[in-house]
């Protein structure tokens, strides 16, 4: 320390002590403390290094002004890493810390600027002590003396002074005159050994960037500065760092040249950005970031909560790579089919004595439980309760319609507007291009008792397309070993009870291997021989519809472009921002569970790859469509269904839409999912934008749709169908949109995935054999004729294949202990504004309302889509669920 002597207005000494000086943000500050008063100076305020003020009794006088006796109660919630790291000489260093009361070194921060000085007042400054562990938390408390003239509390600084990280949940303030002021911190603390900078926390109370107390102005900048990084240097485990990168990382090209993937991201393969990692690149192909494992995410997206012995996200996905190799090792012959469709064949697998991993990861892994049985070796998944309650469901082709719009995948069936059906891609590449599904064929099927021309006009015929979309992969498919592919189209007739018959299924592979175009149509005939075609055309479109739903449905629509929006958020809007805190929610865990995907399930010889119909040509495919089919304000239901001849607008219908097809399960519930959200959204918007000119006048926000749409969606940027964000409006809309892709949408097309794709039959993701008619040889043709059911079996995935993917669905469509369903939990930033608080309530109370009414429509007789002998209800959009497997539950993020 060093002395100094200052001079007040009645030139009396005062002795001043100066530690060393402090960072703070960006800038060097240093405090001076005289007796019991305090002032301030910092390097970085040009005013103060020009003229600084003198140290007047005034000054001195207000810090011996009556005080205020403030505590602060921080709890520290308890993680899996330090449940493990119990002992150690670090941890021994810290039980030290913790018994003198140097844990946490706390500063409470004002938000209001000197008067006089323009300048931040001082932090006060506190050590805070642990005072007890209970149920999984770590209670800290710090005791200060707050001056009166200190003004509101704003935020608080917090040094780890431990040597290991640690998750804070939130610090209470107690005893100020206004009452408690809540801080929620959900996040990890570093410690100061690893990086010197203190970490800023704010209070719940939201503020627009115009509104920011001048106090907090430069902290809240600071602090985005910092999230945003300067693009430069490899991303570490403790980062808090969000930067945009191309999918540069599904390949593998050091190890193989056949694990070598293009990156996805740029004029030649359009694609949403991802959360950068900054990783090394590869020799072979430094176009492409090397392999390691355990991707980076800003240490904030981590899962942290300690799960019990039971199964959560966490869990499951990082264990989700070692059982799958585990289980492909257990099952060797690559080509092996199953022997007979039925559930009860058993995987046999390695002992247990000598595959450890078992052992361990049994008690974690409730989907296994059943995995030893009568002390064996044997895996034997749960039986989903489609097959429960019918075992024969998957053959039926009642089963087999009522699934476009009550299934896994209800985003594909769409309205035939125009006939004849005709392809819009190149005919001197892909032959020619006319369906071979007639009118004449149609109307036969029909019965006669409507036209085509008619049927279109009434809105009776419906459609599964796949085949522009499929067709070029088609050659490229067929070289893989063990799979076939074809273009395909489906078409249904909407009968009068409210169902969906299916027409006809056209399969249809390009010319190639100096062969012409080939096409067949199959139908629904009562002959043997047509009959069993049809279930193998059936199995071959299903394997289609399985591929685009995982690929796009499901991981395109939801995870893959949502990613942008989150790091958008996290680099643009501040955490006081109201917004930021409407979307947080929303986007928890999603960063990392899209970086376990990259590393599991969607990279080169991942699960997709290995057990889909695209193969190795799956996130090509899934690029394409991006580029052809994505668009931001087609993802809002509504506009969905519309863009698919689904609905109708309708002002006199309560949706302000009619559907083509009343009894759409999925559109019926997901409507009315739809408005709940968006009168929430709506009561949020107006609370906090009662003006709409506060919208455009919204730097962070114009910032943050500005990024969305030119950098993480910088493919599409210059497309003309993005929104304006000029209104309170256009907010709503947007954030409601962003909202119903987190959780209505992606439950629609998760929360079911056992439930309808654990019995492979029934959703068959993959063909492996081309139909008996496409160039049959005289031995094909006679196997067919003498074992159809073993020429279907072998179509089916193999054993390898189904294995995998049946316990990617259970993992996938599980729920934990612990699970954030939409609408449950009042977030504390909430529970402060009363306006708020009573919005949660009526948006709460509505979703429990949309609970009872889809049990109801469950059980109403006359909708035959979701009510029946042997039917699975529709209960995908069903807010609320217990832990496990239910097929219903909607969590509030991806």
């Amino acid at each position: 320390m060093l002395k100094l002597k200052v001079h007040g207005q009645h030139h009396h000494p005062s002795n001043l002590l100066l530690p060393k000086p402090f960072l703070h943000g960006k800038h060097r500050a240093s405090l001076f403390f005289i007796n019991s008063g305090t002032c301030s100076s910092s390097k970085g305020n040009k005013l103060a290094q020009l003229h600084p003020k003198p140290i007047t009794t005034k000054a001195i006088a207000t810090a011996t002004q009556k005080s205020t006796k403030v505590k602060a109660v921080i709890t520290e919630k308890q993680t899996i890493f330090s449940m493990f790291t119990s002992i150690g000489i670090e941890r021994g260093l810290d039980d030290i810390k913790d018994l003198l009361g140097k844990t946490l070194h706390v500063e409470l921060v004002s938000a209001n600027l000197d008067s006089e000085m323009k300048l931040a007042k001082p932090t006060i400054k506190g050590y805070a002590k642990l005072v007890g562990r209970r149920e999984g938390e770590v209670k800290y408390e710090a005791d200060f003396e707050v001056p009166t003239d200190f003004g509101e509390i704003g935020a608080i600084f917090v040094e780890n002074e431990h040597r290991k990280e640690m998750f804070v949940e939130d610090i209470v303030l107690h005893g100020l005159p206004y009452g408690p002021v809540n801080i929620t911190c959900h996040s990890w603390v570093h410690s100061k050994y690893d990086n010197h900078r203190k970490r800023v926390f704010f209070t719940s109370k939201a503020y627009l960037p115009s509104q920011t107390p001048d106090g907090l102005r430069r902290l809240r900048e600071e602090e985005l500065a910092l999230l945003r990084g300067n693009g430069n240097g490899e991303r570490r485990v403790g980062d808090r760092i969000y930067e945009y990168d191309v999918y540069n990382d599904l390949g593998d090209p050091d190890s193989s040249p056949d694990l070598a993937r293009p990156v996805l991201g740029g004029k030649h393969l359009p694609y949403p950005r991802r959360c950068r990692t900054g990783r090394a690149r590869c020799k072979r192909d430094p176009c492409c970031e090397k392999k390691v494992r355990g991707f980076y995410v800003p240490r904030d997206e981590a899962f942290s909560e300690v799960k019990q012995l039971t199964i959560s996200a966490k869990t499951v996905y990082s264990v989700f790579s070692a059982v799958m190799l585990t289980l492909g090792d257990a099952i060797s012959e690559a080509e092996s089919g199953f022997q007979h469709p039925w559930f009860s064949e058993r995987i046999d697998m390695p002992p247990l004595s000598e595959k450890g991993f078992w052992k361990r990861i049994l008690p974690w892994l409730s989907w296994l439980s059943k995995a030893i049985i009568n002390g064996r070796d044997v895996l034997r998944f749960e039986t989903p309760s489609t097959m429960e309650r019918n075992k024969f469901f998957w053959i039926s082709d009642e089963e087999f319609t009522r699934q476009t719009l009550a299934g896994l995948n209800p985003y594909s069936i769409k309205l035939v507007t125009e006939w004849p059906l005709t392809s819009e891609l190149d005919p001197s590449i892909y032959g020619p291009a006319e369906s071979a599904i007639t009118k004449e064929l149609i109307e036969a099927e029909i019965g006669g008792i409507i036209r085509v021309e008619e049927a279109i006009r009434r809105r009776k015929l419906f459609i599964l397309d796949y085949h522009d979309l499929l067709l070029p992969y088609v050659s490229r498919v067929r070289a893989i070993k063990g799979t076939t592919l074809y273009g395909s189209r489906t078409l249904f007739f909407l009968t009068p009870e409210g169902t969906l018959r299916p027409l006809a299924i056209e399969l249809t592979r390009p010319p190639m291997n100096g062969k012409p175009q080939w096409k067949q149509v199959y139908t629904p005939r009562w002959h043997s021989t047509s009959r069993w075609l049809w279930k193998l055309a059936k199995a071959h479109v299903l394997a289609h519809d399985s591929c685009y739903h995982q690929l796009v449905s499901h991981w395109l629509r939801t995870h893959c472009v949502i990613e942008p929006f989150i790091i958008a958020t996290k680099r643009q809007l501040s955490v006081m921002h109201p917004i930021y805190r409407l979307l947080n929610p929303h986007f928890r865990y999603t960063l990392e569970t899209n970086a376990v995907a990259r590393e599991a399930l969607i990279n080169a010889g991942g699960m997709i790859e290995s057990s889909y119909a695209l193969g190795k040509y799956a996130m090509e495919f899934c690029s394409s469509v991006y580029y052809q089919q994505w668009r931001f304000d087609h993802q809002a239901l509504p506009s969905d269904l519309i863009s698919r001849g689904m609905a109708i607008e309708d002002l006199t219908e309560p949706h302000g839409l009619k559907l083509t097809i009343e009894d759409y399960p999925f559109a019926s519930d997901g409507l009315l999912l739809w408005d709940i959200i968006k009168q929430w959204i709506t009561d949020y918007v107006h609370h906090f934008y009662p003006d709409p000119s506060l919208v455009l006048s919204d730097q962070e926000l114009r910032a943050w749709w500005t990024e969305i749409r030119t950098v993480g969606h910088r493919d599409k940027k210059d497309e003309p169908w993005w929104p304006q964000l000029k209104t309170s409006g256009d907010l709503i809309d947007i954030m409601t949109t962003i909202v119903w892709i987190a959780s209505g949408h992606h439950a629609a097309v998760n929360s079911g995935q056992y439930m309808h794709g654990g019995y492979f039959p029934n959703r068959p993701t993959i063909a492996r054999t081309k139909m008996p008619t496409e160039d049959t040889t005289e031995e094909e043709l006679e196997h067919f004729l003498e074992k159809p059911e073993a020429v279907l079996l072998a179509t089916f995935p193999s054993k390898p294949q189904a294995t995998r993917v049946m316990a990617a669905m259970n993992l996938m469509s599980i729920h934990s202990p612990d699970e954030e369903y939409i609408g449950k939990n009042l977030e504390p930033s909430w529970a402060d504004d009363p306006v708020i608080k009573a919005a949660f309530e009526k948006f709460r109370y509505r979703l429990r309302e949309l609970e009872g009414i889809i049990s109801e429509r469950n059980s109403d007789e006359k909708l035959k889509n979701r009510c029946g002998a042997g039917v699975e209800p529709y209960r995908s959009l069903k807010p609320f669920s217990d832990p496990g497997v239910t097929g219903q539950g909607i969590p509030c993020s991806i």
